[in-house]
């Protein structure tokens, strides 16, 4: 396809991108999708292969990998070694910029289909749209807004080395305990500056842009809107910030704990919902005041978040983070402007009352985090469930807590049939096998602190 545009892209192709594009050619086009990981899969052409209503296939085995790469036996998966074809269908409105390539890349999201149409269901995009479909059923919408934690670190090349704060301009390595800090932000500003340029190119909002608490910690709020967007748009911010922080020669790490000594990294999630039909906040009363909604929602949040933590806290590490204090909370309690419970109530006027889940990690996939907190909250609403008393005072450790570990985590989510139906046994049954082979992969590893402290010792 020679320029200038095709009258049919001048439509379909983003503002965003055709500003980015400006006089340039479109080189290629990469169709990706997010893994169970929530990493970017796909395939990549030149540009004058693709068109929206082509089809494009991947197979299904892509699913059945653990974050090692390791293939895992799904008990009573039927024909799970077929490798059938994955119908990659683009969703235009996620056309985007990929600013980091040499030559102009434009990225697509695709929703995965079978060749009959049917949604894939162990597909991370499909089981956000399948709670999506739950709220529009009842004629609610949830709007949510994350908030993105992460870290720049000096390269790290081996990984039995710990990991290590970054060089900022001034030639010191980064500081931690400098929350809200312009100073500690200027350090890195290159490359914040980059990710500025990449995720402006991307069509991406940012909020704002703070220092968080650890060392070479950042945390970006995104603006609120609908959840599916949203997933996309932390897709995509992931993968520029990375990108942004490897020009600089620095790395971006979504760990959800990667220094012993820092605090963790969170994607906290504010929530409400708001009627289809009037596009009110129901969260809120016609008086101003908390709804029952606002207070089942909680309810809701509080009873079956712990069937589901494996979607919010997917790996080992990930429970690093889960200890108490550094504004980690491992509770369900609730209570207003309190961030040492698990569901803060921010300060806001009533069209804006919403609920903030502060136990979600940064290394959980966001298209199947949201799902989850989002489908606690909505059987809360179904089934009125009535939350706890507002929390008062510092709790990090009292009241509602998490469950221990990550294999008391996954054996609640087994249990939790009701969640299942919900989200799509299908993906449930793959999901929980995935996490148990990691686990006991984790399990079977020899620890730097287990050679340090025992080889010689014992």
């Amino acid at each position: 396809m020679s320029d200038p545009l095709h009258p049919y892209w001048q439509d379909a192709l983003p503002e965003a991108f055709r500003l980015h594009r400006g006089t340039r050619k479109i080189e290629e086009v990469e169709c990706i999708i997010p893994d169970l990981v929530g990493m970017s899969r796909g395939k990549a052409m030149p540009f004058y292969k693709f068109t929206p209503d082509q089809s494009f296939y991947l197979p299904n085995s892509l699913f059945y990998e653990t974050v090692t790469g390791e293939y895992v036996d799904v008990e009573g998966l039927a024909d799970q070694w077929t490798e059938m074809d994955m119908v990659l269908r683009p969703d235009m409105s996620t056309a985007s910029a990929a600013p980091w390539a040499n030559d102009l890349t434009l990225q697509v999201i695709c929703d995965l289909e079978t060749r009959e149409g049917a949604p894939i269901p162990i597909a991370p995009r499909n089981v956000l749209k399948r709670v999506l479909k739950l709220y529009a059923d009842k004629g609610w919408a949830p709007i949510v807004a994350p908030e993105i934690e992460f870290y720049l670190t000096r390269p790290n090349l081996d990984p039995n080395e710990p990991i290590e704060p970054p060089v900022g301009r001034t030639g010191r390595p980064g500081a931690g305990r400098q929350a809200f800090s312009m100073v500690a932000v200027d350090e890195y500003g290159a490359v914040i500056d980059t990710i500025y340029d990449y995720t402006e190119a991307q069509g991406l909002q940012i909020d704002t842009l703070i220092q968080e608490g650890g060392a070479g910690q950042l945390e970006i709020n995104l603006q609120h809107g609908d959840p599916l967007n949203l997933a996309d748009q932390v897709f995509y911010f992931k993968r520029a910030i990375r990108e942004a922080a490897l020009k600089h020669g620095v790395f971006a790490t979504f760990m959800a704990k990667p220094m012993r000594d820092q605090p963790g990294s969170a994607m906290h999630v504010h929530q409400s919902v708001v009627d289809i039909a009037t596009g009110r906040n129901i969260f809120a009363g016609e008086d101003g005041k908390p709804s029952e909604a606002f207070f089942h929602f909680i309810g809701g949040s509080q009873q079956h978040i712990i069937e589901l933590m494996p979607l919010m806290a997917p790996y080992v590490n990930s429970h690093r983070r889960l200890t108490g204090g550094m504004s980690a909370p491992t509770n369900l309690e609730w209570g207003y402007d309190n961030r040492t419970t698990g569901l803060r109530i921010p300060n806001s006027k009533p069209e804006a009352l919403r609920v903030e889940n502060r136990v979600i990690g940064i290394d959980a996939n966001p298209y199947l985090a949201l799902a989850a907190t989002l489908v606690a909250g909505y059987r809360g609403m179904v089934e009125r469930i009535e939350p706890s008393p507002a929390a008062r005072g510092e709790i990090f450790r009292n009241g509602a807590l998490l469950p221990e570990g990550p294999f008391d985590m996954l054996a609640a989510f087994n249990e939790a049939q009701e969640m299942h139906d919900l989200l799509g046994s299908e993906f449930c049954k793959l999901f929980s096998a995935i996490k148990l082979a990691e686990l006991n992969e984790f399990q079977r590893e020899i620890s730097p602190w287990e050679r340090k402290h025992l080889l010689l010792n014992v």
